[in-house]
């Protein structure tokens, strides 16, 4: 494990385990950790077509992933926030 993971492993993991069971090329995910002082970001990259797949209609799969993401980090004691990258 990198260091980012070992400050936020649930928050991560969760993440991780949604992203790739929504995405058709799970392979291709990948997520950085960035840390500031007051939050632990986690940036998401998809594959070429599945950013779609994860943004859902208006929003509202990209919103649950974040709500559970957050739920998730409350086990790591951190605030956490998600953001999709578009490659």
């Amino acid at each position: 494990m990198t260091e980012g993971k070992q400050s936020v492993p649930h928050a991560f993991s969760t993440l991780e385990h949604i992203v790739k069971s929504v995405v058709e090329k799970p392979d291709e995910v990948e997520i950085d950790i960035q840390t500031n002082d007051s939050e632990t970001t986690l940036a998401v990259k998809v594959g070429d077509g599945d950013m779609g797949r994860v943004i859902g209609r208006r929003g509202r799969i990209a919103n649950a992933i974040r709500t559970v993401t957050r739920a998730a980090a409350v086990r790591d004691g951190v605030a956490v926030s998600v953001e999709f990258i578009d490659n």
